[in-house]
């Protein structure tokens, strides 16, 4: 059996065929990071950014971006999502923000890339509405956390090294809006 499933035997590009599979509770969460200058952190924790409410708006990208999923990667197939949550954490002492979405569905196909293009949705929204005062932002590390359901079951990324919890940055704007 070909260990590549999105090709055939022939090695043509193909979509899986999953009308034989079990429906199961799929879930993914995936994370990525955004590297900034700290007056660009600062600008989007503070809320004193003229474009709005960088993280709202980048929530909002993520969600919708992850229901997209199929039309913008060849072969994916289109999932009826039951829930997508986007959520950011700052880094202030490396000057990044964290972003990890979880996807869920009940379904015969994972969902994984929805999860990743929700990460790097979001983030690129953030760079595209921080780009006027930091052209230097870099994305980095975006990766598939954890993975459950299906024949597969349960799979989980090895942690990185240990770090320090960050303050989430919705709770940061809000004591800041105070």
């Amino acid at each position: 059996m070909n260990p590549l499933t999105h090709f055939n035997d022939k090695g043509q590009a193909q979509m899986v065929d999953v009308g034989d599979k079990a429906t199961s509770q799929r879930v993914a969460v995936a994370e990525g990071y955004i590297r900034m200058q700290p007056e660009t952190l600062e600008r989007i924790c503070s809320g004193d950014h003229r474009k709005g409410d960088v993280a709202g708006i980048a929530r909002i990208a993520g969600i919708m971006a992850s229901k997209r999923t199929a039309e913008l990667i060849p072969l994916c197939h289109p999932l009826a999502l039951t829930h997508v949550s986007v959520d950011f954490t700052t880094e202030t002492g490396q000057n990044r923000i964290r972003c990890q979405a979880t996807t869920q569905t009940t379904g015969q196909t994972g969902v994984e890339m929805e999860a990743l293009l929700a990460v790097q949705i979001a983030l690129l929204t953030i760079y595209d509405m921080c780009k006027a005062v930091d052209r230097g932002m870099s994305i980095e590390s975006v990766r598939l956390l954890e993975k459950s359901g299906g024949q597969s079951g349960h799979w989980k990324a090895a942690s990185p090294a240990a770090e320090p919890p960050a303050p989430e940055l919705d709770s940061i704007i809000a004591n800041n809006a105070r």
